[in-house]
């Protein structure tokens, strides 16, 4: 699986992921503490996460008339240049724009990347290569969250944002090694339809909106706690969870791909629901730094067995390019509903009200769950 190809691609992709984790959770504070506020902190991140869905819409007809070369470069100096321009005001409208522009490379950058990825591995270990994809991109979190949130406490925000643009920036030698485009403009037709003809409506297609839905409720989780932890309680306790998640996620996402290659997928899912709405409810306890820490470690956990069950098993039902632009637009909106939704109720709930409906909402995609795996038997009973 590691081929050159591959082993670029995760460079490029993890340079461009890192300048952005580095900022996912110190913009949204800078806002704040520049006079917006925690409605301005919920602005940021959704708008951010707004125009890096309407960018993920696009990408397959990109990828069809650039290739994956280009898009990837596209993606990483979007992800750059705007950051180097954060320190020039802290005024919402300022930040905005800019979190607008880095948006849309986050979601050319990772449309490509994922599409590039589950082509260049073979299908039969197509779960292990997006779990080793998986590890590979989760780094940049590991490093970028918890380290964007201390940088900004110790050091200052424009460091930071310094920092944050070079990354990307240098991500675009890798970009060189990899292919202007591939056979089929990066699309396989979808298992049981003939090359060139539309998938057909059935338990595949509903599956494949099932599996969505589930991903994008546990993503408007994610949202949720990357943009409030911090204003929630302390910024150290909050780097400290989420580093325990940062940690936890790419480790479980890499297992669940090898156990999806030899057990199936489907069995994943709702395990994997359960872990993550407990691991939110546990942040609305009133239990101290230790119920924050460990209900992170069982969100992480749960969000990286959905990562790559979803992703996994939706690749079962449908092309590459397709297919990634779904899923990343169902975990970018989610996250992006999630940080705007939170901060306008959040006056009305406080964080632990507001906590524990965000887990009844993830709980709640339980039903949705129980979806065919491609070709086989329903889930038993």
């Amino acid at each position: 699986m590691m081929t050159r190809e591959m082993n670029l691609m995760m460079a490029a992709s993890t340079a461009g992921l890192l300048g952005f984790y580095l900022l996912f959770s110190s913009v949204p504070l800078y806002a704040a503490t520049g006079g917006g506020g925690g409605v301005g902190a919920g602005a940021v991140t959704g708008a951010m996460m707004l125009a890096t869905v309407a960018a993920e819409l696009a990408v397959p007809w990109l990828l069809s008339r650039l290739g994956y070369r280009s898009a990837m470069g596209l993606g990483l100096a979007l992800l750059g240049l705007p950051a180097l321009l954060l320190p020039v005001s802290a005024e919402l409208s300022w930040v905005v724009a800019i979190s607008v522009l880095r948006g849309a490379g986050l979601g050319v950058l990772v449309v490509a990347g994922t599409a590039l990825a589950a082509e260049i591995v073979p299908e039969e270990r197509r779960g292990e290569g997006l779990g080793l994809y998986g590890v590979a991109v989760g780094i940049p979190s590991v490093v970028g969250l918890p380290l964007g949130l201390w940088a900004s406490d110790a050091l200052g925000f424009a460091p930071v944002f310094a920092v944050a643009g070079l990354v990307p920036l240098a991500g675009l030698p890798a970009v060189l090694g990899l292919p202007v485009t591939r056979a089929g403009h990066g699309e396989q037709p979808t298992p049981g339809t003939a090359p060139g003809t539309a998938p057909a409506a059935g338990p595949a297609a509903g599956g494949l909106a099932s599996l969505a839905l589930v991903f994008a409720a546990v993503t408007t989780a994610t949202g949720v706690l990357v943009t409030f932890l911090p204003l929630a309680g302390s910024p150290e306790l909050a780097s400290a969870a989420l580093l325990v998640q940062s940690l936890a996620t790419p480790a479980a996402r890499w297992w669940a791909g090898r156990h999806g290659d030899r057990r199936g997928s489907a069995g994943l899912l709702a395990p994997g629901v359960l872990a993550c709405a407990a691991g939110v409810a546990l942040q609305g306890w009133a239990g101290g730094p230790v119920a924050a820490v460990a209900g992170m470690a069982l969100f992480g956990a749960g969000f990286g067995v959905l990562q790559n069950a979803t992703l996994a098993l939706m690749f079962e039902r449908g092309g590459a390019a397709r297919v990634s632009a779904l899923w990343n637009l169902a975990y970018d909106a989610g996250m992006g509903v999630g940080a705007m939704g939170f901060g306008l109720v959040l006056g009305h709930t406080g964080y632990a009200a507001g906590f524990g409906l965000v887990a009844l909402l993830v709980a709640a995609t339980l039903p949705l769950t129980r979806v065919r795996a491609a070709g086989c038997a329903p889930l038993p009973r």
